[in-house]
């Protein structure tokens, strides 16, 4: 069994940056291929960055690329989401999600494991 908690949300203006970090307890924490999602308000729940079991290769959605970055720590159990640039359409609920594969997945329904999110805003 896997649980996640993420950390690092709060209230940024736009330009701002944030680092969202989540740490991973249970077992075989380096099989796994780990993502962020978010749930703007209203809206369902989106892929926002994915990365490999062991980190070397990393997908974004389009909105995402070039302003976040996806990184993990396998010695430490964490992942973190850089977020730079940020926008007030980035405001959401930040997920972090595993699944028991060396490749990640941009669907939500492909995860096995998620965090209880941690809330991003972003002020105009």
């Amino acid at each position: 069994q896997v649980q996640l908690v993420e950390s690092g949300g709060g209230l940024v203006q736009a330009g701002g940056s944030l680092k969202l970090s989540c740490f991973a307890s249970g077992r075989a924490f380096a099989y796994k291929a780990m993502a962020w999602f978010r749930q703007p308000p209203g809206k369902d729940r989106e892929f926002v960055a994915t990365i490999t079991a062991d980190g070397t290769n990393t997908d974004y959605t389009i909105s995402a690329k070039g302003r976040f970055t996806i990184s993990r720590d396998n010695d430490k159990k964490m992942v973190y989401l850089q977020m730079n640039s940020l926008k007030p359409e980035d405001t959401a609920v930040y997920y972090c999600a595993g699944r028991g594969s060396y490749s990640g997945s941009s669907w939500v329904n492909d995860y096995d494991y998620w965090g209880q999110g941690t809330q991003v805003t972003v002020s105009s």
